[in-house]
């Protein structure tokens, strides 16, 4: 599911939108003086989510073992934990405090993709000058393709465009995300980063010259800027448009196995708060599809809801032991349509079996090497 397959796509036609939605301002970067009732419940999910033993997202409630093994890539790591440090040098002393977090916190877990404030944490980069900004950019380059960050960029410059649109600086800006780093960055030791603000969740561990990517939530309303500052910026257009070639590419037959339903879910099922969702395998399975089919899909089961015309809603998920993609059309939030239309999608990456945030892999680093003394041989990079 590249996102290199964006680039041979043409710009998305101007087309009728519902009206802008009419609420209570709900500030991004502080907390509001009362949440909306929508917002506690969050809240009230977020605090018992957090309170539960982290297990991962499985099947059946029962974790896999020995999916993903502590071992040499033979990919350096190097250009990551140097940009880390780059951009820890930009910061002064109460910067570095407040970004920096133990490799075990939770705060891995405290990431949110709705817009207004909840339990931001870190340094968000509407505080930085602009040369801290391109440091943490940097970093976040480092981890992902070109392609990738370039829809990461992409997500932030259409959160602009939401803030041109609805007039609210308060809540929409292109630099209302948060960077924080988990551990000293090292070439040995385990550590990490995570960016987090509206539609846009990046979590990396590193291990070694091992690297985990997920939990990545990236989403955008509006999709596509007919207008202002950073008009034709487009997102998500390759996934929507693989997801509806490998849909229409089923036979009848195959297509009512790959249906699990016909509402599509309010939200992607592993969002904020679900680390230890249950999910069913369900669908086609890849072992019912041509050597052709297979090619698109290159995992287990691929499942759909919806519509798989030219303009109707429609969510797709792809689920095997090891990686988990969901892709969802969702209602307005910007506008005021309360049906999911094309114009706000959310998307979301996760490693089942225990492994979003590295999980697994700490815990393995953990059962290998002595921590108990700063001097211990594997902190001085002897084991």
């Amino acid at each position: 599911m590249s996102h290199d397959y964006a680039h041979s796509l043409n710009p998305v036609p101007a087309r009728q939108h519902s009206p802008l939605r009419r609420r209570l301002p709900m500030p991004a970067y502080e907390p509001p003086p009362k949440y909306s009732e929508f917002l506690q419940r969050m809240l009230v999910r977020a605090r018992e989510s957090l309170g539960e033993e982290f297990r991962g997202i499985t099947a059946d409630g029962i974790v896999r073992p020995g999916l993903f093994p502590v071992r040499k890539t033979g990919v350096s790591l190097e250009p990551i934990w140097r940009a880390a440090r780059d951009f820890l040098a930009t910061l002064d002393l109460r910067q570095q405090r407040q970004v920096s977090f133990n490799i075990q916190s939770d705060v891995w877990r405290s990431w949110s993709n709705v817009h207004p404030f909840l339990m931001r944490h870190g340094l968000g980069l509407h505080e930085l000058t602009a040369a801290q900004r391109e440091a943490a950019l940097a970093l976040v380059s480092s981890a992902l393709s070109a392609s990738g960050f370039e829809t990461a960029r992409n997500v932030m410059k259409l959160n602009e465009h939401a803030c041109e649109l609805t007039g609210l600086t308060e809540e929409y800006s292109e630099w209302y995300y948060w960077l924080s780093i988990l551990g000293t960055p090292s070439a040995f030791e385990p550590w990490g980063w995570q960016f987090d603000g509206h539609h846009l969740i990046i979590n990396c561990f590193i291990l070694g010259d091992q690297l985990v990517l997920t939990p990545q939530f990236m989403g955008s309303e509006p999709v596509f800027a007919e207008s202002g500052k950073y008009a034709g910026t487009q997102v998500f257009r390759a996934e929507e448009a693989v997801g509806l070639a490998m849909m229409r590419g089923l036979s009848p037959e195959q297509q009512a196995k790959g249906i699990i339903g016909t509402l599509l879910p309010g939200e992607v099922l592993t969002a904020a708060y679900n680390d230890n969702v249950r999910i069913a395998y369900e669908g086609i399975r890849y072992d019912d599809l041509s050597s052709k089919q297979q090619g698109v899909l290159r995992d287990t089961h691929f499942s759909w809801i919806g519509a798989h015309d030219d303009h109707g809603p429609f969510y797709y998920r792809i689920y095997s032991p090891v990686v988990l993609i969901e892709f969802d059309h969702q209602p307005g939030i910007v506008y005021a349509n309360d049906e999911p239309t094309r114009d706000h999608i959310h998307t979301v990456v996760r490693t089942p079996n225990g492994n979003d945030y590295g999980k697994d892999l700490l815990r393995q680093h953990y059962a290998r090497h002595d921590h108990s003394h700063p001097r211990s041989a594997h902190r001085l990079g002897k084991e």
